[in-house]
């Protein structure tokens, strides 16, 4: 059970003034360590790490949550949540994915709990895939009137494509190509088989492919 007495954004956000010199000249990897050895975190290794990932866990929210207002007491949430568990952390050397997933499995505990219907994915957000199956990026340095124009249209079409996957092949897309989790992580995380968490982003890819060949052919 956990034994850390109860933590607030303010006395975590006060921890960024007592970084020391020496703290921002350790590694991730030691910071972590440093959080891990007594009763609770060492504040300044903790300042040091929030003031390192503070803008990959804004990062994470806003892809996952572009319309929530409240995405910034999220946040808060999920530094509170990694100053309670971060000794059970067993491999130091993750700490950033086991951040992603703090802040991924925060989004599903609050999408639980209001039911939401609209997709939470960041429909303005250019989407690219790290296997280089698909790529959204028009190559131009100053692009001219009518190829500025092309892309505008380029766009709201992949808007309307990816507003037209289902719920659940928007979110592993997420996960997968934006927040580069593993097909294993993801399964954990959205308590999925792994065959159907392949299929879910071959899937919405085929889809997205279909939708889209008329600008892909251009």
């Amino acid at each position: 059970m956990d034994s850390y007495l109860p933590v607030s954004w303010s006395t975590v956000t006060t921890m960024l003034t007592q970084v020391s010199v020496s703290v921002k000249d350790l590694p991730n990897y030691d910071l972590v360590l440093r959080c891990q050895t007594g009763h609770r975190p060492d504040k300044t290794a903790f300042a040091e790490l929030l003031r390192r990932y503070q803008s990959h866990v804004e990062k994470v929210l806003y892809h996952l949550a572009p319309d929530w207002q409240d995405r910034a007491d999220l946040v808060q949430e999920v530094w509170i949540r990694v100053y309670r568990n971060i000794r059970r952390l067993n491999e130091p050397a993750k700490f950033q994915g086991w951040l992603s997933r703090i802040a991924t499995n925060l989004f599903y505990d609050e999408l639980r709990k209001r039911k939401r219907t609209a997709p939470p994915l960041s429909l303005d957000a250019p989407l690219t895939f790290s296997d280089g199956e698909m790529d959204w990026e028009i190559a131009a340095d100053t692009p001219a009137p009518d190829e500025a124009l092309s892309r505008q249209e380029f766009y709201d079409q992949l808007k309307l494509a990816i507003a037209d996957l289902p719920e659940v092949f928007r979110t592993t897309i997420v996960l997968r190509e934006i927040e580069g989790m593993s097909y294993e992580e993801i399964a954990a995380l959205t308590n999925a088989s792994l065959g159907t968490v392949k299929s879910r982003i071959a899937r919405a890819r085929q889809r997205l492919q279909l939708q889209l060949q008329p600008y892909l052919d251009e």
